[in-house]
Order: C-alpha cells, then structure tokens, then sequence
C-alpha cells in the first residue's frame, strides 16, 4: 500500500519543475513518516534535475536537505516518536553489512548507498526527495535536530553541514591549524563556520572580494582574493588544510603549492569536467590531494549535535515551492546569500 503527498518534480532535462504528486510507501515496522517542514535546494539537485551527472530516472523528486516533525513511527521504532523534530540528509539506505557501513561510514558503502532521490531501490522503484511535503524513511537513517537550531536553518545542515564538517573533523581542523576555503557559497559558508567554532584560522580565498564583509562576519580572519595573482605568491606554503567547495575548474596545482608540508587539499566540490594536477606540485612538498563525500549517520548527528552547541545554522532566504525554478537560476548565477530553503507548506 501507498499514500500521495504534494511535491515539485524534474519531468526532463530541459523542463522546470512543476506541482508532482509523489507515492510515498506506508509506514513499516522501521519507518518514520516525516512531515516535512524545510527542504534545501543544493546545487546536487541542480545537477541531478537537470541530468548534468548522468541520466535522471525522471519524473524525480529531487531534495536531500530535509527537516521536519515526526508525524507515524512503526510498531518496532525505538529512537523516534511522535513530535520529534528530526532531519534526513542524502541518504535513505545502505547494505548495513559491509566494512564500512559496520565503521560508520555508510555513505562509501561497498554495495552502494541508498540515495534519497534518483536512487534504485530494493523493489526496483526509484527513491524520491524532500521537495515535497511528507517522506517515510526507515529509523536508522533518521537523524535528530537539537533544540537550539531552527528547522529552516538546520535543513541545510544535512547535506552542506555534514559535507563540510567531515572533512574538517576528518583532517583535524581545530587550534594551530591553518585551514583555507576555496568558494563562499552553500558549502563554503558552512565550511567557514564550523571550522571557526573548532578553532582553526581561517582564510576564505574566493574569486573577487565581494563577500568579504560576510566572510569576516562568519568567522573567518582573512580573505583574499584568487583573481589576484599576488594571492598565490603571498599566500604561497601557508595552509595545514584546504577545503574545495566549489563545483568548477580551477587550477588544482596552483592551490596545491598554497599547502605547507604535508598539508592536504580536499575536493567536496563536484565539477562535471575532470581536474588536472602537475604532480610536481604534490611531490615538491609531500602534500596530498583528497576528496570527501558527507559523512556517515553517526557523524551527521555528532555535527548536527555539534552545531546546535555552538549556535552554528546556515545563512538561508525562505522561498516557496513556486520560486524553485528561479532560485536554481540565481544558485547558478551565485546570486544567493548563502543557501534557499524552500517552505514546504506550500507544496500544498
């Protein structure tokens, strides 16, 4: 059996999105029926709508960035009850068996994560996302939201949060570290402050420097900017760690050579074009180039947890669900400060 609930899908590649009516299944032993209350758009959406990353299983759902308010448990729920406010990232399944679903590392499953949209599910179906105004999703991958962060402003935090915070945790940002941030965008505003409430200094390095004044306020001490060739010169071995967030080339090499001696540069941006690297500039300073996909369960609630103990949420413009289509142009043209959230009662 199955119930509808109202939602915006991607009918093609070249079309807007438009009112869609979604089949959510009913709640088994292990579901949580969510009312969803704020769902953010992440350039993800964008890519997968419009099938910049492969072909859409269209009509698709599209959304990862899900908070609401528990509305159904199954008979067998034992970590979520009725009214609780709870949130559900990129994820919606995993084999739970392999090596690395058993460490916690559920999004590098051996056998493929579960998505939560344009998915392949165990029956054959196709999973569909938060831009829409309920979803079920089995307990396991239902994460909390602490008081003390809003549900509008923590719905980001299910897919910039944790996409953000994994590699810093990962890399030990924190006091004495010197972590640089490439692009202040949806990620990358996220990305400025967490690591500012781990205690690192940071440095945003962004292609001009018309967000300074909003980089400065975030937490960051210094910003500068890449379109300035004295940047890299000036800037030149001075990082422990830097964070990639934007989705487009850029010269890999040439960021690399800002890194100190084993330093690290992570790639959380997804450009559709391939990246080049001169080995030179890895060997010269023994330094690496890595990447990093969200985080497992059990670390997205340590840094939902995490936010909500430094008052850390997502700069964000509320906007309703028949705005969807222009705030994917504005996300494109950057014209955002910093993350839409769409109002989910007005899938309605």
């Amino acid at each position: 059996m199955t119930f509808t609930v109202p939602a915006y899908a991607a009918t093609s590649a070249n079309e807007p999105l438009a009112p869609f009516t979604v089949e959510r299944r009913d709640v088994g032993p292990k579901d949580v029926r969510i009312d969803i209350k704020y769902s953010g758009i992440c350039h993800s959406d964008i890519h997968t709508a419009r099938s910049e990353w492969g072909p859409a299983n269209y009509p698709v759902v599209v959304g990862h960035e899900i908070a609401g308010v528990v509305a159904e448990v199954g008979a067998d729920v034992t970590r979520h009850k009725v009214g609780d406010r709870v949130g559900v990232g990129c994820m919606v399944d995993s084999c739970r068996e392999c090596e690395n679903c058993l460490a916690g590392d559920e999004q590098y499953c051996r056998k493929g994560n579960t998505g939560t949209y344009n998915s392949v599910t165990a029956d054959g179906g196709t999973t569909q996302g938060g831009y829409a105004a309920g979803i079920v999703v089995t307990e396991d991958f239902v994460l909390s939201i602490p008081e003390g962060v809003e549900l509008d402003v923590a719905a980001p935090l299910l897919c910039a949060g944790i996409t953000t915070y994994s590699p810093l945790r990962h890399w030990n940002a924190g006091p004495g570290k010197k972590v640089a941030v490439v692009g202040l965008g949806g990620l990358g505003h996220m990305a400025v402050k967490i690591a500012h409430a781990m205690g690192a200094e940071v440095t945003v390095l962004s292609q001009s420097l018309k967000k300074q004044e909003d980089g400065l306020k975030l937490g960051a001490d210094h910003y500068f900017a890449t379109s300035d060739p004295d940047t890299f010169a000036q800037l030149d071995s001075s990082f422990d760690l830097i964070v990639n967030t934007v989705s487009a080339r850029i010269d890999v090499t040439a960021y690399l050579r800002l890194l100190k001696v084993d330093g690290t540069m992570v790639n959380v941006g997804a450009p559709e074009d391939p990246l080049e690297v001169n080995a030179f500039a890895l060997i010269g300073g023994r330094r690496s180039w890595a990447g990093s996909n969200i985080g497992g369960i059990r670390e997205t609630q340590e840094m939902l947890d995490f936010c909500a103990e430094h008052h850390l949420g997502a700069e964000i413009e509320v906007i309703g669900a028949d705005q969807i289509n222009e705030a994917y142009e504005r996300v494109l043209a950057s014209d955002v400060r910093y993350r839409f959230v769409i109002d989910a009662s007005t899938f309605a």
